[in-house]
């Protein structure tokens, strides 16, 4: 008999399968939720046909949670990596249903999984959000883990948005 080598997830993986994300586009935020694999109710604002749209965060690597200096240092960092690929970019922010925990992210296109898992592993993080018109699915970054399922989206109106990057 042989052993199965099946990628271990990391010990906070159900908070990331809960989590939602707010994405902050120069006219609206959209308010990404997860639901049951094969749902898509709303629209991708995606920026080409088939792009997906990787959210990843600095704050809090390896779990821990950091101060709010050390936070925005972070992003700081991950913002520059970001601008320095010349990756088109919005702000983001993800967090539990209930918005008692919130972490200011990147929504980014013109990644592959395994850049977006990099580039979170990069920053300690142990997973990343990849957003495509037919799933929502958690990424881990240091292994193959991976959990897909559907979403929801909604949109409101935003009368100050920073706009596309």
């Amino acid at each position: 008999m042989h052993a199965i080598d099946v990628p271990v997830t990391p010990r906070n993986w159900d908070l990331y399968l809960t989590a939602v994300v707010d994405i902050h586009f120069q006219d609206r935020i959209v308010h990404v939720e997860p639901r049951p694999p094969r749902t898509a109710e709303g629209v991708f604002p995606g920026p080409a046909e088939g792009a997906t749209v990787h959210v990843i965060t600095a704050w809090n690597p390896r779990g821990r949670t950091a101060s709010p200096d050390a936070n925005a240092h972070a992003h700081r960092l991950l913002l520059a990596e970001v601008r320095r690929r010349g990756l088109t970019w919005w702000p983001a922010e993800g967090g539990d249903v209930r918005g008692t925990h919130r972490e200011e992210s990147v929504a980014v296109v013109g990644l592959s999984d395994t850049a977006a898992r990099d580039l979170g592993r990069h920053f300690g993080q142990d997973a990343v959000f990849a957003w495509t018109p037919d799933a929502w699915r958690v990424l881990a970054c240091d292994n193959d883990a991976a959990s897909v399922s559907g979403w929801t989206a909604s949109e409101r109106g935003c009368s100050t948005g920073p706009g596309r990057r």
